[in-house]
């Protein structure tokens, strides 16, 4: 089927890009011209060390010590970049902006956006450092946040990465189990922590789960308490917390610690559904350059643009989008729901802000597209130029009701990477057009390619997401991983040397990419291997649909059971009629033998706490397996839906128990 093209890039549009003023400058200072996008992008992969050393010089990146060469090695794990550097990632972040211009422009739900300048900004953070070093907190110490996306965790993000300590965060919407399973495997020293949250059209107190959280972490020797949700209002809980007002409050001078390129920046944690969750370590040079790149050259963020991307403090998009002030412009923070009071709240906020960048979860798109909101006849969004999705692949219709909702002249693109890399490997490019269920791209030294399980690079079959070159932002280590063998089995098992991200991968001769699923959720039936995503793009487009999951079980016997779960739009069932249309649709659109064996309806699709179902712990609970065994209920936004599926496996292994007697 002939691509179906959305946008094309204009000749005015391109010359304005952060990408074109790069290709202008590696023309002049380096000799080299590159034909098209495919060109560069091949430059970048195949001549590594040339292509960071002009990200290093065209960003003018600032080393108290400078790297005695770009790149020791490039064996992965391993890989050494830029050694003997030493820099600070806060310095770079700070040094982005203009004063008086907004850095952050904040919105609580329910109230009116209220603005930081780059001064103020440079200010608070400033004062906060001071207040740290103070505290005798340092390089190397670790410096927790249970905190939400507001102003004043940036501001603590920048501070403790100035002093060199090692920054994390869970969202306050977390339990008490799952944000000490976190931070308690890094022993911190500080911990930073907001009264509550805004959500739904209410404020969450969040005050004695902190005094929990620091009855439980021993090596917490200062509490920094932020009145936010509740300004005003004291807890005897916290008495003898530090106050955030009074530390921001002072005067300092702004310092940064130089520290070695491969110095800890932060720690982020794998979902943590069906385990203890692994601390994946980043360092201060590696996320600086990778953020470099992306935010100007691949997201072609500019520095009079407003990026609103509606994320949480403990998903990796919120260091992202705190990372992309890098660009000198200004970021929105929103603490509320995404869908309250009306479907279209997240739009409403771009819209009240004067967002010209705009991120959103993919199944954010389905869930407004599917209320029946039509944004534009309601709020102006006319400022956005540019649309990013992620978490998920972007169902090909809602691709065309982006445009038909926010304009003809959007750029839309959607991205995919990950935790494991603090960026994405693939998404768009503003030189290459937007083609209705594509990933147009692979980023600027992403050797992303698609392989057979023998290793056999594939284009127009689908195939293993592997990395065949080293990132500067891939982890420098797991937490509490000595030897290293937990990270190694994490990627590169299947594939010696090679980067196996687990998911499935197709691209086509144009390089463009269609991304269909976690591959360790594999659906292989009568041996032909499935993409979950291409199911759910189908059903999840009905609107009797609300959502879906399916699930490939292997029988006892050596037989196959696929089902999938069905979640009714509100006031429906899944009745024969649903039933046969939901059939007729996935035969019609994949084949017959994408068909499920059965159709349940269930009450509830459990996610991830970042939005990704929960695909393989719920085929083991469907196997009748206990929750208390596979799933670590603290990270899961619906527990009792997990419940229900553990329930519903319980009762058919007891009635295939009776049947086998």
């Amino acid at each position: 089927m002939a691509e179906k093209i959305l946008w094309q890039p204009t000749p005015e549009g391109i010359a304005a890009t952060r990408i074109a003023d790069y290709l202008a400058w590696i023309e002049r200072e380096r000799g080299l011209r590159f034909s098209d996008y495919s060109e560069l992008h091949r430059w970048s992969c195949e001549h590594l060390a040339e292509f960071w050393q002009t990200i290093w010089d065209y960003f003018e990146v600032r080393a108290e010590t400078p790297p005695e060469t770009v790149l020791a090695g490039a064996e992965m794990p391993g890989t050494k970049w830029f050694p003997g550097a030493t820099l600070n990632f806060a310095e770079h972040v700070l040094r982005a902006g203009e004063g008086d211009a907004p850095a952050l422009v904040f919105v609580r739900e329910g109230e009116q956006p209220v603005e930081t300048s780059w001064a103020e900004l440079r200010r608070q953070v400033a004062a906060v450092a001071a207040g740290l070093r103070e505290l005798g907190v340092g390089s190397g110490d670790r410096v927790a946040a249970y905190m939400p996306n507001i102003p004043e965790t940036v501001v603590a993000f920048l501070a403790t990465a100035s002093v060199g300590a090692i920054w994390t965060a869970c969202a306050p919407d977390f339990g008490t189990r799952s944000v000490v399973e976190r931070f308690a495997q890094l022993e911190p020293r500080a911990l930073f922590a907001a009264d509550g949250y805004a959500f739904g059209g209410k404020r969450h107190d969040r005050r004695e789960v902190i005094a929990q959280l620091r009855g439980e972490l021993p090596t917490v020797e200062h509490t920094v308490f932020v009145r936010s949700a509740f300004p005003g209002e004291d807890s005897p809980l916290l008495a003898d917390a530090h106050d955030w007002a009074e530390m921001a409050a002072a005067e300092a001078e702004l310092r940064f610690e130089p520290v070695p390129f491969e110095h800890p920046l932060w720690v982020l944690f794998s979902s943590g559904t069906t385990g203890i969750p692994k601390g994946i370590v980043h360092g201060h040079g590696g996320v600086l350059l990778e953020q470099l790149k992306s935010g100007a050259l691949c997201l072609d963020l500019r520095r009079e643009d407003r990026f609103l991307f509606f994320t949480s403090t403990a998903w990796v998009v919120w260091n992202m989008h705190v990372s992309s002030l890098l660009t000198g412009m200004a970021i929105v923070l929103y603490d509320g729901s995404p869908a309250w009071p009306t479907p279209d709240a997240t739009l409403r906020v771009a819209a009240a802000t004067g967002t010209t960048v705009l991120g959103v979860g993919a199944a954010y798109v389905t869930g407004v597209r599917k209320s029946g909101v039509v944004p534009g006849n309601e709020v102006d969004l006319s400022r956005i130029r540019h649309v990013i999705t992620t978490g998920s692949p972007l169902p090909e219709r809602d691709w065309e009701w982006v445009y038909e909702a926010i304009g003809r002249d959007v750029y839309l693109e959607s991205a995919s990477g990950g935790t494991d890399v603090a960026t994405a490997f693939v998404g768009g490019s503003p030189l290459l057009p937007v083609v209705s269920g594509e990933i147009a791209c692979a980023w600027l030294g992403c050797d992303v390619q698609a392989w057979s399980p023998e290793g056999v690079p594939l284009i127009g079959e689908r195939g293993e997401f592997v990395v065949t070159r080293p990132m500067p932002s891939m982890p420098l280590f797991f937490w509490n991983d000595p030897d290293g063998s937990r990270y190694r089995a994490a990627y590169f098992e299947s594939y010696p040397g090679v980067w196996r991200h687990g998911d499935w991968l197709e691209i086509n001769e144009r390089g463009a990419m269609v991304i269909s699923g976690r591959s360790d959720s594999t659906l292989n039936r009568l041996g032909v291997r499935m993409g979950s995503a291409d199911l759910y793009a189908i059903v999840e487009h009905l609107p009797e649909v609300a959502d879906s999951v399916v699930l490939g079980i292997e029988l006892p016997d050596g037989g196959y059971w696929m089902p999938m779960f069905i979640v009714p739009t509100e006031g429906r069932r899944l009745d024969e009629e649903l039933r046969g249309k939901i059939n007729a649709a996935i035969a019609d659109g994949l084949s017959r033998r994408h068909v499920p064996d059965e159709l349940i309806e269930a009450p509830a699709v459990p996610r991830t706490l970042t939005g990704k179902k929960l695909e393989v712990p719920l085929k083991r609970l469907v196997q009748g397996e206990s929750a208390a065994g596979v799933v670590n209920l603290g990270a899961v936004d619906k527990p009792d839906a997990v419940s229900w599926y553990a329930d519903f496996g319980a009762r058919r292994a007891a009635a295939a128990g009776g049947a086998a007697e």
